[in-house]
């Protein structure tokens, strides 16, 4: 049974605000969890022009993490089994990531995000078919929240308390009680997971640990975007794009992989001393 969730991350940004804190948020994480044994290699990052979803940033990775398998899954299955590979299109404020894994052939995840202006009450901004409407489950996360379980730790937990948060660069802060409907500026990634593993016996439960991951991702992710806005909320487009190269080479580097980018200063690295954190 294919299974379909939409979650609604809401956070204190605005749209054009958050293209930059994804790009810093996404290469620190992967920063943090490469390391010469596993973390995520670069296959490819590169710009698209296309009929579907126009102009963007198409890049294709693979994730190693052994060590976060679940217990359950290596019983029957070695500590390689999800080795996934992903293909995104990132044309924002519209983006596609496709995963598969070659172990498990037939598995296939699909996140679609689209990022709107609001505080999370957008019906149907995926313009779903009635079918499709009437399988969706969803879920809004409130990255306020204390809330944690196995894979928050999995995923490394942000143990910032956003009740006595506030952000020294812009004063946003701290996210009280229904702070969702009360802040300016806001914006939601909608996110649509799409999960299918259809295989008898395990496959209704890798699809719940699937979802159930995804969701943990995404919650610490979004915590870390708002922890680390005094990080990145001075940084342009441009020096995020060059941090982006620099970043890709070094991960690479950590296991072992080729490196098409020079290793180099760059311009942004010697205007932005805010750059050199993002790559600490």
């Amino acid at each position: 049974m294919v299974l379909i969730k939409e979650f609604r991350i809401v956070l204190p940004l605005s749209l054009e605000e958050y293209e930059r804190a994804q790009m810093y948020i996404v290469m620190k994480m992967q920063q943090q969890n490469t390391t010469g044994d596993e973390g995520v290699e670069i296959l490819e990052n590169k710009s698209f022009d296309d009929d579907e979803y126009g102009q963007g940033q198409y890049t294709s990775k693979i994730y190693r993490f052994h060590s976060k398998v679940p217990s359950w899954l290596t019983a029957f299955a070695p500590s390689n089994a999800l080795v996934t590979q992903e293909e995104a299109w990132n044309a924002y404020p519209m983006c596609k990531s496709v995963l598969k894994c070659p172990f498990f052939s037939k598995l296939s995840l699909t996140i679609e995000t689209i990022h709107k202006a609001d505080n999370g009450h957008s019906e149907n901004v995926h313009g779903l078919s009635k079918e499709q409407l009437a399988a969706r489950e969803v879920e809004t996360i409130d990255i306020a929240s204390t809330a944690s379980d196995y894979w928050s730790f999995i995923v490394g937990r942000c143990n910032v308390d956003f009740s006595k948060f506030r952000s020294a660069r812009t004063g946003r802060g701290p996210l009280l009680e229904g702070w969702k409907d009360s802040c300016s500026p806001v914006m939601t990634a909608y996110k649509l997971v799409t999960v299918n593993v259809p295989y008898w016996g395990f496959g209704r439960k890798l699809e719940q640990t699937l979802m159930t991951a995804e969701r943990a991702l995404f919650l610490e992710s979004h915590r870390n975007c708002f922890a680390w806005i005094d990080e990145w909320i001075g940084l342009t487009l441009e020096v995020m794009h060059e941090l982006e190269q620099q970043s890709d080479c070094s991960l690479n580097k950590k296991l072992g992989t080729p490196c098409s980018v020079d290793n180099n200063r760059t311009a942004a690295q010697e205007e932005s001393p805010d750059g050199e954190r993002a790559l600490a």
